[in-house]
Formats: structure tokens, sequence, C-alpha cells
């Protein structure tokens, strides 16, 4: 590598064992098993909740008889729980970056809510990104993904959720071919959840 690691030994955890929804019944009927009420945990979380939806679904992106399948937090984790941390070759579940306590699903929005491994950890806004691309490629357009850093846990919190939530900011991003090839890296593993 050309650059000093920020964390040079990070604490590794086990992961589990299987993807976490291999573990439950398969979801049956249309009935939307999420109580919203239940996470309000903090400001943040009930401004975030009373934010606008944005459905897209109702400007014909989907057909109107086609059945929706909602997605619960245990689904939107194992989208992520396997991407691979930018500096080590270990997966963002490993680190506990992500941890299924810290996302929130409600209606069409996904919160996401990141820990980095140390407060000044450079590579934040790197993992977050990655997080937003797995996201939006995975579930579908009328979903809204906000991703943001767990209160207290960085130095530069404001900054790196302003970044990350930033549509111009994300694009800028994603258009620049060597942050765009670093991403694909981390994302490379993210289809082998639970392996």
């Amino acid at each position: 590598m050309s650059r000093q690691l920020d964390n040079l030994n990070p604490t590794i955890f086990a992961p589990t064992t299987a993807s976490t929804s291999s573990r439950r019944p398969p979801k049956t009927g249309k009935t939307n098993l999420w109580a919203p009420e239940a996470v309000i945990q903090d400001s943040v979380t009930e401004d975030w909740l009373s934010g606008g939806d944005r459905d897209i679904g109702s400007s014909g992106t989907e057909s109107e008889g086609e059945e929706r399948e909602e997605i619960d937090a245990e689904e939107v984790y194992d989208l992520l729980r396997s991407i691979t941390d930018p500096e080590h070759p270990v997966s963002l579940e490993q680190l506990r970056v992500v941890n299924q306590e810290d996302i929130q699903v409600a209606g069409n929005r996904v919160l996401v809510f990141l820990t980095p491994t140390i407060p000044h950890c450079s590579m934040s806004t790197l993992i977050g990104l990655s997080l937003r691309v797995r996201l939006l490629r995975a579930l579908p357009p009328r979903y809204r993904v906000d991703i943001r850093i767990k209160s207290g846990t960085h130095q530069s919190e404001h900054a790196v959720n302003k970044q990350l939530n930033d549509k111009e900011r994300v694009q800028a991003a994603l258009e620049n071919k060597h942050l765009l090839s670093v991403v694909e890296g981390c994302l490379a593993t993210a289809g082998k959840r639970g392996e």
C-alpha cells in the first residue's frame, strides 16, 4: 500500500455463520410487519421518519398490479455485511462497522448508521459510499437510502454525513474512475453473504 493505514490493528469479530434471512420463516401475504414507532430512539430518527417519502412506484416505475415485497432491517444487513473494508481484507460485519441494530426501515426509507473503527477514520466516507452504492444497486428505486455516521463515533461526523447524503457529491465521487474502482473492490465480496 502506498499510504499508512489509519487503524493498524483493528479488532476483528467473528461473523455470523449464515445469512440472517435464511434463519427466519418466509414472509407470507402483503402484511407489513414493520412498526415505525418501535424504532424511534432519538431526534435524528424522528426527523428521518417525518421526512417525505419518495414513492417512485406511483409514477409508473412499477406496474400497478405488481405486488410489492417489503424489506426489513435483516435483509438490508444481509446486503451490507460482507462488503470488504477498504484498508483490511475483512468484512464490515467482522469490524462491526455495520450492525443489524443500526439499520432502520420505514416504508420506502432505509436508514443505515455506520460505526467507524476509530474516531479519526479517513475511510468513513469511502465506506459510506460503498454502502450507498450497494443499496442503490440492490433495492428497488422506490427506496430512499440515508447513510449516516453513528452519533459520537467520528470526529467529523456532521461533515461526513453531509457528503454521504448529498446527491451531487455522491454523483461526482462515482464519476471519479479511481474512486469507483476502490468502491468496486469493496463490493466485490458483497454477494458472499454468510460464506
